[in-house]
């Protein structure tokens, strides 16, 4: 298609509108109403351009055509426009014309002055109810681009008009916008044209002088932020409208709760313990002491009696350096990281099925996905611009199975929610494969070319009945039934899962059986498939385990026991590297009390308020003869430790994190640490050199580079690359290798290139109710707080959440006595803590939900110590306890 605007040809996009062909040529045409994040109106009338042929038309809402004559500055033309824009700002007061914003660029460009507006406001009023987002009804023109944002992009739906006439304006529904179902994702704000809403603290949110484009620190998401700084501060934080997994939107965490970064509880100095307190000290006796003390440790009982916990926080290239301080200075394969606690069992079994650890498909096949199975999921809260584009998907027309004890919000959107009881996964994946060989729902091709293990799984599928599904899960055949048609039969499923499949005691075998579906459908490895996708909980924790931070795998998920990877580490870094697979998190716990770990470094971890049976790693800590944490706060791990090092936030590290879908993107710091604070990076340099060692890589850049010569997987990605070219998916292997978005097109990665069938029995989990203990307790996360809270709850988010609640069933509180909103005591066989009840019925009969980000409510106090049999991760979904009031 060729168009020309104002005498210049050009070739827009197919299907591209006037609008988008005027700026492809360079022409300048003023909107207000349009967002290009959604489809345009045309409401405005501030866009028109004539088309020969076709008269006067509002160019955002008008397709183009080709050989398209388009002329965008005809006097006459400008003129309708400069009308409608005066007609819309004649009563607004006249600050608007000063403010900066769309709408005051947008007088100006058609000489609109001052004399247009009102000279005051209409006395329409405020809403400052809400901790960050305020609106000035005077200064709203209806334009409605803030309800298209919260409707076609957020999915909330929590905005609206209200009014008559020329008083029309936005409204929160009935009452102020905190009462409102605003989610604070910010999105109004960034879309609203005049300033009528705005980030609390400014009157409109003006470009300040350095903008620094950077990765979110929050979840495993991975959205792309522009930080803006001014007054050596951050003034404030918007999405980046290039970012490919979160396309210019947020959440409430990464657009607004920044406020951790300055607080003035931050850790600023070494602290070094000094009998029960511990003291301010200087770096030179800080490291000198961990220098010593764990040198004495290695010394007297050998490497393998020091062990480091990395970081989901840290950066790629922080992870890569601390999992070399262990290998190749200290001398040991002690080093694991959070992933173990969360989502070892997806790497155990995505690796077992296809061959690599990770998700196989990008985020941009949720908008392809015919079929969405979400299972153990609730990404509208704990990954809400994933979940805001699942929710968009599934309002346009593709189906959507939830799988989940809970009715989250998308399990009440579902065309199907199999609410089967926790610790049922399993069986209720055994049933829908069952139902689907039975029902003719595969593809008999994909399985005959490209799979193996087909007959072994059929057989013990027999065992799987949907009545035998039933007395396991409490899911009805019908329902079951159901499920396995609309996933069996969607031209394009896809499969998306979270912790409530995998932190279980047969965690693997969840993934492994999740897994199945895909593999019998055909529908992962092929371009009409979606693939099995975990959602990463951590905003690195994908990345931590790629380094290698993990006791029996090398950077590039290479066996510590493969003796050629271990010969190739060991010719990049000049030392010889341990055979011996090292102790896993939980082991760790357990050696440190027999004795046989004496040293523990924690890095960016407060494992006594996140680790399960909480009370145990207290113990563990209090038996270690030195304990190093490094850390932003004083957490209750850091409380525990001999020697705490001050380190750097997200907001100012230097590095790259990997997202949930495999994507190495850059990290850039937007401040300095605060007071002697250094970057984690050369704090585990400056650690190496206290032992004696060298880790080389100087920077960054450095250690990235270095980490592309020992792991094949990630031979083609480095600083220079992705700032050049943007984000990069692994296995990206050499420097001319785009990266591998959808995985397995041509082989799975596994020793024979076919994806592997699982035959699992369904197996009870770890803990179950009984009379002593008849409730079961899931824990999670919630909207508005992140991981322990450590962040969130210095930032004005404590206001949307200020406390734990205790959720569950109208009726289960009415046995108890118990009102919403009452004080009530959740006893486990490892200890009791009290939290406020939450009546919902969002729960299950006979289930309670917590999350763990307050520390006065420890919920991992009364997790317990069943792990998954295969990766050792914690059965955090399955706790059994009894409930009184208080």
């Amino acid at each position: 298609m060729r168009v020309t605007v104002d005498g210049r040809e050009v070739e827009p996009a197919p299907g591209a509108t006037v609008l988008e062909a005027a700026r492809a040529a360079g022409a300048a045409v003023p909107t207000l109403c349009h967002d290009d994040r959604f489809s345009p109106s045309g409401s405005c009338r501030l866009c028109l351009v004539r088309v020969d042929g076709r008269g006067v038309v509002a160019a955002c809402a008008t397709p183009a055509a080709d050989g398209d004559v388009i002329r965008t500055r005809e006097p006459d033309v400008v003129a309708m426009a400069r009308q409608v824009l005066e007609l819309t700002v004649e009563r607004l007061p006249r600050e608007a014309r000063e403010l900066p914003t769309e709408l005051a660029a947008r007088c100006r460009e058609l000489g609109v002055d001052a004399g247009a507006f009102a000279a005051a406001g209409r006395g329409l009023g405020r809403d400052d109810s809400h901790p960050y987002v305020h609106l000035d009804r005077d200064l709203c023109i209806a334009c409605v681009r803030c309800v298209r944002m919260c409707d076609d992009v957020q999915g909330t739906f929590a905005l609206t008009l209200a009014g008559r006439g020329a008083d029309t304006v936005v409204a929160p529904g009935p009452g102020s916008w905190a009462q409102s179902a605003c989610v604070s994702c910010g999105g109004c704000v960034d879309t609203c044209p005049t300033g009528a809403i705005t980030q609390a603290g400014r009157q409109v949110a003006p470009v300040s002088p350095i903008a620094v484009d950077t990765t979110c620190g929050y979840c495993g998401v991975g959205c792309a932020l522009t930080v803006h700084v001014a007054d050596g501060g951050v003034d404030q934080i918007t999405p980046d409208r290039r970012g490919p997994v979160n396309r210019g939107h947020a959440c409430v965490k990464g657009r607004f709760a920044y406020g951790f970064a300055t607080s003035p509880d931050r850790l600023t100095t070494p602290l070094i313990r000094d009998g029960d307190r511990l003291a301010p000290a200087s770096w030179e006796d800080a490291l000198a002491l961990i220098g010593e003390r764990i040198g004495g440790v290695i010394g007297r009982h050998g490497p393998d009696a020091v062990a480091a916990i990395s970081s989901a926080r840290a950066t790629n290239e922080e992870n890569y350096l601390m999992q070399k301080l262990m290998r190749a200075v200290v001398g040991t394969n002690n080093v694991d990281n959070c992933s173990r606690i969360c989502h070892a069992p997806s790497a155990a079994g995505l690796t077992a099925a296809f061959g690599l650890a990770g998700g196989t498909n990008p985020a941009e096949d949720i908008e392809r996905a015919g079929c969405l199975l979400v299972a153990g999921a609730n990404p509208t809260e704990a990954h809400p611009v994933i979940g805001a584009r699942i929710r968009q998907r599934a309002l346009s027309g593709a189906k959507l199975v939830v799988i989940d004890p809970r009715r989250t919000e998308l399990a009440a959107l579902a065309d199907v929610h199999l609410a089967a009881r926790p610790g049922s996964n399993v069986a209720v994946f055994n049933g829908l494969a069952r139902i689907m060989l039975e029902q003719g729902w595969t593809d008999p091709g994909f399985l005959a070319d490209r799979a193996d293990g087909l007959d072994i799984l059929r057989e013990q599928l027999r065992r799987f009945s949907p009545e035998r599904v039933a007395q396991l899960s409490g899911v009805a055949p019908p329902a079951l039934r159901e499920a396995a048609r609309l996933y069996g039969t969607a031209q394009t499923p896809m499969i998306i899962y979270g912790l409530g499949v995998t932190e279980h005691a047969h965690g693997t075998d969840g993934v492994r059986t999740l897994a199945n579906l895909a593999i019998l459908r055909g529908a992962v490895g092929t371009q009409h498939g979606g693939g099995v996708n975990p959602l990463r909980g951590q905003n690195n924790v994908q990345g931590a385990s790629d380094m290698g931070a993990l006791p029996d795998l090398l950077p590039g998920y290479r066996p510590v026991a493969d003796a050629q990877a271990r010969a190739r580490c060991a010719q990049v870094w000049g030392c010889p590297v341990p055979d011996r697979a090292g102790l896993r998190i939980p082991e760790m716990f357990d050696a440190a009390l027999d004795g046989r770990l004496r040293a523990l470094y924690v890095f960016g971890e407060n494992i006594a308020q996140t680790d399960p049976d909480s009370g145990h790693v207290r113990a563990a800590l209090a038996a270690c003869e030195f304990v190093v944490c490094q850390e932003i706060f004083l957490t209750d791990t850091a409380r525990l430790a001999d020697v705490v090092l001050p380190g750097a936030s997200f907001l100012e590290k230097d590095g790259t994190f990997v997202n949930f879908d495999r994507r190495f993107q850059r990290v850039r710091p937007a401040l300095p640490t605060p007071g002697s604070a250094r970057a984690d990076f050369a704090i585990i340099q400056a650690v190496a050199a206290a032992l004696g060692g060298d880790l080389g890589c100087a920077t960054p850049a450095a250690a990235l580079d270095e980490c592309a010569r020992v792991a094949p997987l990630f031979a083609g990605v480095s600083h220079a690359r992705l700032d050049r070219e943007g984000p990069l998916h692994w296995p990206c292997r050499s420097t001319d290798d785009p990266g591998q978005p959808r995985l397995h097109l041509r082989s799975f990665a596994t020793p024979n290139g076919r994806a592997q069938l699982a035959a699992r029995e369904w197996l009870p989990p770890g803990e179950q109710p009984d009379e002593a203990y008849p409730y079961v307790l899931i824990t999670g996360r919630r909207l508005t707080h992140y991981n322990a809270g450590t962040m969130t709850r210095r930032t004005p988010n404590l206001a949307l959440q200020p406390h734990e609640t205790l959720d569950m069933h109208p009726a289960d509180a009415a046995a108890l006595g118990l009102r919403d909103g009452a004080a009530v005591e959740i006893t486990s066989r490892r200890g009791s803590v009290t939290a406020t009840a939450r009546l919902t019925s969002e729960m299950a009969l006979g289930q309670v939900f917590m999350a763990f980000h307050f520390p006065d409510v420890a919920a991992n106090l009364l997790t317990s110590a069943a792990v998954d049999e295969v990766t050792s991760c914690p059965e955090y979904k399955v706790t059994a306890v009894q409930l009184r009031p208080r």
